[in-house]
Parts: structure tokens; sequence; C-alpha cells
């Protein structure tokens, strides 16, 4: 299996969880006398065995992007350096658009605000780290699909 096979199968079991994790809820509490329309036993047995897969499966992820070289740098090391990436691009997005919402004023007594950034300047940096994260998420998706993941 690749680690994008892996990655696809770790959503698919994430959503399982969670979809597990209402059904149980759902049946939590009956009233007296009627049954549940499922049984929470079962449910919480899939649960546990759904979640014991999925932390296995995430290691063998950790695992495969600890070992995998990726240029000078490991995967794992490249996973966070994009993370960050995408971290930069939402702050300096969100402060482009706080510097640069219009305030309308219907007399001059009103109370005047001014940008303390360059808003052209911070928007372009905002573009610059976008174009760097997908670069480097296009990257490293080639990689998972080119990767086998590790036991």
């Amino acid at each position: 299996m690749k680690i994008a096979e892996a990655l696809a199968l770790r959503s698919d079991l994430q959503k399982r969880l969670e979809q597990l994790k209402q059904r149980l809820v759902k049946n939590a509490r009956i009233q007296e006398g009627d049954v549940p329309a499922e049984d929470p036993a079962a449910l919480q047995s899939e649960l546990e065995k759904s979640a014991q897969e999925l932390a296995l499966l995430i290691q063998r992820i950790n695992r495969t992007n600890a070992a995998t070289r990726f240029g000078a740098q490991t995967l794992a090391d490249v996973l966070a350096e994009r993370d960050v990436l995408k971290l930069r691009y939402n702050a300096y997005r969100e402060l482009a658009n706080a510097a640069s919402t219009v305030q309308g004023r219907t007399t001059r007594s009103e109370i005047k605000f001014v940008s303390t950034v360059s808003v052209a300047a911070t928007q372009r940096k905002a573009d610059d780290l976008a174009r760097e994260y997908r670069e480097l998420d296009t990257r490293i998706q080639e990689a998972d699909w080119l990767t086998v993941l590790l036991d």
C-alpha cells in the first residue's frame, strides 16, 4: 500500500468513527420498555475495533513519513513545513482582509480608521505563501503516491 492510499483509508476510518459515535449517542437513551434501534454494545465493539485499526494505520504512516527522504529532509519534516506555510498564509490573508476593510463615515466628527500595513504588500505576501504551499503540497502528494507504507 502507498502512503496516499493509507491517507485515504485514514480519512475513511476517521469518518467511520464519527458515524459510530453519533449512532451510539442516538441509542444511549430510550424510553423505558422500548428497544434501541441499534445494539449499543455492538456499536461500542465496532468503535473500539475501528479505533484500534486507525491507531495502527496512523503509526505506520508516521513511521513511513519519518523514514522517507524528501530531498535533504524527511517527509515528516516537509509536512511540518507545509503546515506552517498554511498557517502563515492564513495569517497574511486575514491581515490583508482586516486592513482593507472600508469604513463608511457619515459625518466629519466620526472616528476615522487607517490601515497600519500596506494592503497590497500584505496580499502579495499571502499570494506568494499560497503558491509555495500549493507547489510543496503537490510534491508531497507525488511522494505519497510513490512511497510504500512501512509496517
